[in-house]
């Protein structure tokens, strides 16, 4: 019988191995142990029931902290998966993670309308929810899309999830960006908009991610209008966005006319939503996460382990330092 240490170990070794593509001679290096124990532990794990086709064990870190985040920031459940060497493995990773999540929700819950994002850890959502035959169920995009083809564009993810759901499909036929405020107006006041997001707002569940503002966001690389530098949004504080809207580190909408020539649901009303399911993780949006977590943008968090507990730390230590009393300086010996 392995001890909860080995217990432990062997889940490591597992999803180095079959989630993370190591070779057995990578992770012996890696853990400080022989090639041998590590495949003596593979075989153990294939045998004992540890690995069939998915990882059945959860690591105790990840297991701790998403309680800690269902308390401190008030969510109804959190999902944490150890964090990959390789950052282009994350968005996989969570997509594995989310899809899983959304299936049991699906399975569990009646849901007439689900409301999604974009982005490449969405693409990896659908392609991991388990298919099934939901007719009364409504996907729609949440946000217009690129006005040029590309594969993580929100027309096709919508229809991609209904048609692995079987459900009704319903787009957001509009570019994400109006050319400006009061030609967003215009577009929103048509019948067809205004339905639209009525439909959007009456959403049970939505499934969204978040970008920051380097070059691995795909909305800085395909989406921002050329007369919206990203340096401006930087210097009004932006930390990241949620459909297309740019926050700043207290999870406020930043002050740009930008902001308001999104074609999406604005975000001071995803509260009405019952479920909002952030996915979102790597080193690159911790700001970002932090921000979301600060200002309640979410109730339930998809995460990686490293980057969620950064984010956290984050949160806690803007906090203590409002706390302090200002102008107090620690004394030098």
């Amino acid at each position: 019988m392995l001890n909860t240490d080995d217990n432990s170990l062997e889940a490591r070794v597992a999803w180095l191995y079959f989630m993370e593509g190591m070779t057995q001679a990578d992770i012996a290096e890696k853990l400080g142990m022989t090639r041998l124990r590590v495949n003596r532990m593979l075989v153990e794990a294939r045998t004992s029931g540890l690995i069939s086709i998915t990882l059945n064990s959860r690591f105790a870190t990840c297991v701790e902290l998403e309680q800690i985040l269902i308390s401190e920031f008030g969510l109804k459940d959190a999902v944490i998966i150890p964090t990959p060497d390789d950052p282009d493995l994350v968005p996989v990773l969570l997509g594995q993670a989310a899809g899983e999540y959304l299936s049991n929700f699906l399975e569990t819950n009646r849901v007439k309308g689900l409301g999604l994002g974009w982005g490449a850890t969405l693409r990896e959502t659908i392609r991991n929810t388990r298919p099934g035959r939901y007719p009364d169920l409504c996907v729609n995009s949440m946000m217009g899309g690129l006005t040029h083809g590309l594969e993580l564009n929100t027309f096709e993810t919508a229809s991609s999830l209904a048609n692995r759901l079987n459900a009704e499909c319903q787009y957001l036929a509009a570019p994400i960006y109006a050319g400006s405020p009061a030609s967003r107006d215009i577009i929103l006041s048509q019948d067809v908009f205004r339905e639209a997001f009525e439909r959007i707002s009456a959403n049970d569940v939505a499934v969204l991610s978040i970008g920051d503002l380097s070059l691995r966001s795909l909305l800085i690389r395909y989406g921002l209008p050329r007369d919206v530098p990203t340096d401006e949004l930087l210097a009004l504080g932006a930390v990241g966005d949620i459909l297309g809207q740019f926050y700043d580190a207290e999870g406020h909408v930043i002050d740009h006319p930008l902001n308001l020539r999104a074609i999406a649901l604005p975000l001071s009303e995803l509260s009405r939503i019952p479920t909002v399911v952030l996915a979102s993780g790597g080193r690159n949006k911790i700001p970002a996460i932090a921000a979301a977590l600060k200002a309640h943008l979410a109730s339930v968090v998809i995460c990686d382990e490293t980057t969620a507990r950064t984010a956290r730390d984050l949160v806690l230590a803007g906090d203590a330092s409002k706390r302090s009393p200002p102008g107090k300086r620690r004394s030098r010996g």
